[in-house]
């Protein structure tokens, strides 16, 4: 059993208008920071990751994972679910265009690979992109992922998360 991290509704954006990939993970990066999970300046480094290495975060159709590496504006594990009004293109060979976008950030390399597990697990389902896209709300998005709504703030790190076999 792997977790994800904890997405409160602060983490959640529905319907989003992004005019292209950058203000798509801007937009994540915005949900992640409001959320308490990074500062503001987060949603830059992971457009840079992208600048650097490519759309290889675009891992299925429709389906980016804007992430970068830990830093100090990571301030704890988090996970953000950005879907867009219009579909839009990260430059991906096969998987474009991109109609959702998940932020992740983590404290360090053991919390990416267990957090990427997890989600992997969620995305294994071919039909879950459509439905994250088609969500009413976050608690329709919490449900399709399998994930808690929220952290426990005293203890400066992620909660339980959501238990994904």
């Amino acid at each position: 059993m792997t977790t994800l991290p904890p997405l409160p509704d602060a983490a959640v954006a529905l319907r989003a208008r992004a005019a292209d990939w950058r203000a798509a993970v801007r937009e994540a990066g915005r949900a992640l920071a409001r959320a308490g999970a990074t500062k503001a300046e987060y949603a830059e480094r992971m457009i840079g990751v992208i600048d650097e290495f490519g759309a290889y975060v675009v891992i299925a159709p429709g389906l980016a994972l804007a992430h970068a590496r830990p830093g100090r504006d990571v301030l704890r594990e988090g996970l953000a679910v950005v879907t867009l009004a219009e579909p839009v293109a990260f430059g991906h060979p096969h998987n474009d265009p991109v109609r959702v976008v998940l932020g992740l950030a983590v404290t360090d390399a053991e919390e990416h690979v267990a957090s990427v597990a997890a989600l992997a697990n969620v995305f294994n389902d071919p039909t879950i992109v459509d439905r994250i896209a088609a969500a009413g709300d976050a608690d329709e998005v919490r449900a399709l992922l399998g994930a808690a709504v929220s952290v426990d703030p005293g203890a400066g790190h992620a909660g339980t998360g959501a238990r994904v076999s």
